[in-house]
């Protein structure tokens, strides 16, 4: 058994997920302690429940102590199986994140699976369901990774009610070295029980400010009528992606502008990759054990992710300076 300080980094759910990916993908019993123990409200979750759940699902896995607030479990994984499920995280908790903790293991799996996942698609701290599809998972191609996910509803928070079919066949991975793609911005503005003309101006101010950079642009407008209400806006050119969502008092413009404006940041930066993704592909390229990139910022989320990925698969990464970006590699 591999013990696991869940306070270790940022000590959030990245640890969660990341130790259960990997865990289930080598077979690997390991006991999670100091859950989340910095947090407000400290301990599981039911996002993290569920992306556990499922995992546990997968690989005929034995959890001790799955239960909401609880700061420790062992989870002792089986081999990981092709399988199709339904899952409801019951709140606007993250899919995306949820999916982060399957999609590794997927790769492995001994045939495919296909989930249908009810929850949150564009909620605060994790990424949108639109970045997962255009930038997370279209860098992961590289890599070989097979997959197909469809957003059928969009769930913002609190009430949630989004609704995404995954599915994703075994893969054989291997390394790739991450270079600067340019392409052309693209993306979509989004609300769901709001005016039409919210995602309209949204859109329409992100492109005001990448056109006066002289930077082309297509953003799609998608106006609903779903479970939840909200609104967002995210874009995307290569393994570089930036997105906003709406929040009471503060003009659709203003959230428009500001995805467009860490948008040009992330193109000036000249990084191949965004510093969302950097720490998301940590451990792709542990599970390879080669391939490298530049990012021009290591999160905390990065360092921890390749604190744990070194734990778990006793491998080593490199972080090297590179002008006014950083390197990481696999050693």
């Amino acid at each position: 058994m591999i013990d696991i300080d869940g306070s270790y980094g940022e000590g959030g759910g990245q640890i969660l997920r990341t130790a259960i990916s990997l865990a289930s993908i080598g077979s690997i019993e390991v006991r999670i302690f100091n859950i989340r123990s910095h947090r407000p409200q400290p301990g599981l979750k039911a996002q993290h429940m569920k992306a556990i759940e499922t995992a546990a699902k997968l690989c005929d896995a034995e959890v001790l102590g799955l239960y909401m607030g609880s700061q420790e479990i062992i989870y002792s994984p089986m081999e990981i199986k092709g399988a199709a499920y339904k899952v409801d995280i019951g709140t606007a908790g993250s899919i995306s994140l949820l999916l982060q903790c399957i999609m590794p293991m997927a790769a492995f799996s001994k045939g495919d699976i296909s989930l249908e996942i009810t929850g949150g698609t564009d909620v605060k701290w994790s990424p949108t369901m639109d970045y997962l599809n255009n930038v997370t998972c279209n860098a992961l191609k590289q890599m070989g990774f097979n997959y197909r996910i469809e957003v059928l509803k969009r769930g913002y928070y609190p009430e949630g009610g989004g609704k995404v079919c995954a599915s994703f066949e075994p893969a054989r991975l291997h390394g790739f070295e991450y270079e600067r793609k340019e392409e052309i911005i693209k993306g979509i503005s989004h609300s769901s029980k709001l005016p039409e003309h919210i995602s309209q101006r949204q859109a329409l101010a992100a492109k005001r400010v990448l056109d006066n950079r002289g930077i082309e642009c297509d953003i799609t407008v998608c106006t609903k009528d779903e479970v939840s209400t909200g609104s967002g806006i995210t874009l995307w050119s290569g393994y570089n992606g930036a997105s906003n969502l709406g929040r009471k008092g503060i003009p659709a413009e203003k959230i428009g502008e500001m995805a467009a404006k860490q948008m040009i940041q992330q193109i000036d930066s000249k990084a191949s990759v965004d510093p969302y993704l950097a720490d998301q592909l940590i451990t792709y390229m542990g599970l390879v054990g080669s391939g490298s990139f530049t990012t021009y910022r290591v999160s905390q989320h990065t360092l921890t992710n390749i604190h744990i990925t070194e734990l778990l698969l006793d491998i080593e990464f490199e972080i090297r300076k590179k002008g006014k970006l950083a390197e990481i590699s696999v050693k």
